[in-house]
């Protein structure tokens, strides 16, 4: 994957950044709905690869209940871009989940996701999954 240089802000708060949305994909995977929901906005949305739309209590409480189950997010290079209290961030990662049950097959997804920060403390807003077909 080539990121091109007006991608990636490599400032320390595009850094820190980086760290909480890894810190939010390990909490979704370890099931840590109490450190995964103060990473959220209360008004926080979430597109799924399927185009369904999620808000914060219905995703957050899929995962709480078992619905939603990560097995593995792994994230590659993530692109930030900055503007004062917000950030624009993608990257492609390779999710395995089980889903209602069903476990779903490894697969690549590119992730943009919207930052705020509020109170001095970066969220995410809004958060989009796109699924790559094998053909890409």
């Amino acid at each position: 994957m080539t990121t091109h240089a007006t991608d990636t802000d490599s400032s320390p708060e595009a850094e820190h950044i980086r760290n909480v949305e890894r810190a939010r994909l390990r909490a979704l995977v370890d099931g840590d709905i109490e450190q995964a929901e103060p990473l959220h906005a209360p008004e926080f949305q979430l597109i799924t690869p399927i185009g369904m739309p999620l808000s914060k209590a219905e995703y957050l409480g899929a995962i709480r209940s078992g619905q939603i189950k990560y097995l593995m997010w792994e994230p590659g290079v993530i692109a930030v871009r900055l503007q004062k209290d917000h950030a624009a961030i993608r990257y492609r990662a390779r999710l395995e989940i089980v889903f209602g049950g069903h476990r779903v097959a490894a697969a690549d997804h590119w992730h943009t996701d919207t930052y705020e920060r509020r109170n001095g403390r970066w969220m995410v807003v809004w958060s989009q999954a796109t699924a790559i077909s094998e053909r890409s």
